[in-house]
């Protein structure tokens, strides 16, 4: 049986399945979103639904995709209705939930139904605009057209093109104003979007009023969004889910636990209209979303880097494996307990905030439904580091100015000894590792390959420390930093793998 309206009936209850009733198949259209990705429906999408089953939001998405990925006819197939299966770890214990998600009412292309989603522009239903293109999404594109009857490209020349047919139907109404919710993964998401979107209807001449009402009328929000979905299900757990809950379901995808959506705004009218956000804790209206960016950002995000060299010097491939380890676990907690939350408390942050912060990390880390590899995490390392970790560790210093931060050194030494790369072809870097090659996909791999053609290994060591054009200041000049980094790489030079759960470094 194939998971569709007309099959609701026929599924079979279970105490861990959440079923949509018919009602909910005939809630007005109050969402536009732009992308089908998983991010999206296993957040935004999943939150809506679950504020719909209790009678709160009462709204319906339609989907604009501009990928071939997720075709529209997949959905319609299936009546837009996926299922997201909930599985983690949740204070040490197993989760494994299964909700059917009928949030989705239509899933439209951009190239091919473009005046389908400009129809949408003229409904008093719709209130909000999610997004989520990827951070490549959000640019500028200054040739776009507008006012045409085809599609812009650039997904700020689209919603200005649906913003504009909006403004024209509605006379300018200031209550026809939209709250706009870009999740992209890029710091001040809404703001960013904002400033393009104005200066596309500059260069297009839309008129005064026009950007007049875009800047009063619409709320654009800066957002985080943090969850870690997987995606579909591999062919061996989607036979398992579909022999389970009696049914097949070819968009079913996989969230982790934890989940949090921080929206940015002081408008009472914007939390008016976000009512979905009383569906759950998890998501939070707020003036002011930089606490939660920090702790995202220097925990969740900053502990994978500083752990993913050593992770992978170790001969780890996946983050569960490592954390099966019980020195790298040691050393993740050591990390982020010990030091990283030192650098977060604050006014905003208190420090039992930070703590079990770091430790639901720590159970995300333990997901053993989630294969998260650590050569995915090593992506564009050098730049992650700079932007995740080097703040950190500033921080750590003029707070503790006498005090090297070990765990810090350490992932900064498996960083620097991860990056001893050879060089293949032109600006095509590789680190050999176990008898495999890994690519070090990394723009500034050709940088610390040069830095590593020296004499010596302190010499290296040196000169990738005190390079500002990587880190911005001279990172030997921390009290004790250069000693603790280069005698790590002393020990990982002869480090085998952490095989055993007694293992130092």
């Amino acid at each position: 049986m194939r998971l569709a309206a007309n099959n609701l009936e026929h599924i079979e209850p279970k105490s861990n399945l959440e079923l949509p009733e018919p009602a909910h198949l005939q809630l007005p259209e109050k969402v536009l979103q732009f992308g089908t990705g998983v991010l999206l429906r296993g957040l935004p999408d999943y939150y809506i639904d679950k504020a719909n089953k209790q009678g709160v939001f009462n709204g319906r998405i339609v989907i604009v995709k501009s990928t071939d990925r997720n075709r529209a006819s997949d959905f319609d197939e299936q009546d837009n209705l996926y299922t997201v299966c909930v599985k983690g770890i949740e204070d040490g214990r197993k989760v494994d939930r299964y909700h059917v998600n009928a949030a989705v009412s239509r899933v439209l292309t951009a190239t091919e139904h473009w005046d389908a989603v400009l129809e949408l522009a003229t409904s008093a239903d719709l209130q909000v605009v999610i997004s989520n293109t990827t951070e490549l999404g959000i640019v500028l594109k200054k040739d776009d057209v507008i006012a045409g009857n085809q599609a812009p490209e650039s997904f700020p020349g689209k919603l200005v093109s649906f913003l504009y047919k909006r403004f024209q139907h509605f006379e300018g109404s200031e209550a026809s104003g939209l709250v706009i919710l870009p999740t992209e993964l890029i710091g001040d998401n809404g703001g960013r979007l904002k400033a393009y979107c104005l200066e596309l209807a500059q260069i297009n001449d839309l008129g005064e009023a026009f950007t007049n009402w875009l800047t009063t009328a619409n709320d654009f929000c800066n957002t985080l969004v943090d969850r870690i979905v997987p995606g579909l299900l591999n062919a061996h757990d989607k036979r398992k889910a579909a022999s389970y809950l009696g049914f097949d379901d070819d968009l079913m995808i996989m969230s982790e636990v934890y989940s949090l959506w921080a929206i940015e705004t002081s408008s009472e009218r914007t939390r008016g209209i976000l009512s979905f956000a009383k569906a759950s804790g998890r998501i939070v209206v707020t003036p002011n979303i930089e606490r939660f960016r920090n702790l995202k950002l220097r925990l969740l995000n900053g502990a994978h880097t500083f752990s993913c060299g050593l992770a992978l010097l170790s001969g780890f491939e996946t983050v569960k494996e490592a954390m099966e380890n019980g020195f790298f676990e040691r050393y993740l907690n050591d990390l982020m307990v010990a030091e990283i939350t030192k650098t977060l408390v604050g006014d905003d942050i208190r420090d039992e905030e930070a703590v079990h912060f770091a430790r639901s990390v720590m159970d995300r880390f333990r997901n053993p439904y989630i294969e998260h590899r650590w050569e995915s995490i090593a992506t564009n390392y050098s730049s992650k580091m700079m932007m995740r970790n080097i703040p950190t560790l500033l921080t750590w210093y003029e707070r503790f100015p006498g005090k090297v931060p070990a765990a810090m050194a350490l992932g900064f030494a498996s960083y620097i000894y991860f990056m001893r790369s050879e060089q293949t072809g032109e600006d095509k870097y590789v680190r050999n590792n176990y008898g495999k090659q890994i690519l070090i996909d990394d723009y500034l791999a050709g940088k610390m390959y040069a830095h590593w053609q020296t004499t010596s290994c302190e010499e290296a060591v040196q000169r990738v420390l005190s390079d500002d054009s990587l880190w911005g200041t001279d990172l030997t000049k921390l009290h004790g930093f250069e000693d603790a980094v280069m005698n790590n790489i002393r020990k990982l030079r002869t480090q085998t793998k952490l095989n055993s759960n007694k293992a130092t470094v």
